[in-house]
């Protein structure tokens, strides 16, 4: 399981106020102007959606937020929240909840990570009323997210011959709105989807805390320690060196762009 060990920490501490909190803020906006009764949550993380989500929705909303990952509810569980959440552990492709169960299923940067996205979108479709929403984003190009797209480079830089793809891969690689829209479909939804571009800044207090978000806060973590010839910290060090020279040593900004797509059953 890539998010275990370190992970869980990391990322909440330096992934979420980097890349996820704006981005968390924009889905629960969306989602409040739609006043659902009940919303579930997919692929929840360490629960940076989930907060946001607790302290805008209205009192009488329940709101469930599920991962696939135990190691990551618990960090989320760590965390102070506006007002009781479920927890769940749970697999985004084989959801545990009664057929119409919810108004609304969101779910923050989590799809590029599902084996099968049909069969997810089609759990998804399954649990929500008629005239429910799946709202969810993914990250927009590499090329479009200048901190992923150095750190990338300067990875692939370390290891020539076996470069970690894991970020242009992964949570990069799932930004074709046809190839979404198309997917959407296979999981039974008949409406067109709604798909834009949102930008937002990353900020982060230094070029050190953008790489350690990256570099160990995610799985190119795993695919830095399974190589030889560079540790860990070596290539944190390179890249901090990388943005530093791009960027300034800090505090860092950069521009952000994913896409949030919205379709109702």
């Amino acid at each position: 399981m890539p998010f275990e060990g370190a992970i869980p920490d990391i990322y909440e501490r330096y992934l979420v106020p980097l890349l996820f909190r704006p981005y968390a803020r924009d889905l629960a906006r969306r989602l409040a102007e739609r006043h659902p009764r009940d919303v579930i949550e997919t692929a929840a993380g360490t629960g940076a959606c989930t907060r946001e989500l607790a302290a805008v929705l209205a009192p009488g909303t329940s709101i469930t937020a599920t991962d696939l990952s135990r190691p990551m509810l618990d960090r989320a569980q760590t965390l102070p929240l506006a007002r009781p959440v479920r927890w769940a552990e749970a697999d985004a492709m084989a959801l545990p909840f009664p057929d119409g169960s919810c108004d609304a299923v969101v779910c923050q940067f989590g799809a590029m990570f599902f084996p099968d996205r049909p069969r997810a979108f089609s759990e998804a479709r399954r649990v929500l009323r008629p005239g429910g929403v799946l709202l969810f984003n993914v990250w927009d190009a590499i090329t479009a997210n200048e901190f992923i797209a150095v750190t990338e480079a300067t990875v692939a830089g370390l290891f020539p011959t076996d470069p970690p793809d894991f970020l242009s891969r992964v949570p990069y690689g799932y930004h074709d709105p046809t190839a979404i829209a198309r997917d959407l479909a296979d999981g039974g939804f008949t409406s067109s989807p709604l798909i834009e571009t949102v930008v937002e800044r990353g900020r982060a207090e230094s070029a050190r805390d953008v790489a350690t978000a990256l570099c160990q806060g995610t799985p190119l973590r795993n695919e830095i320690e399974a190589r030889n010839g560079h540790t860990l910290d070596e290539v944190t060090r390179a890249v901090t060196a990388a943005i530093a020279d791009r960027l300034g040593p800090g505090p860092v900004e950069a521009a952000l762009s994913a896409l949030v797509v919205t379709v109702t059953r």
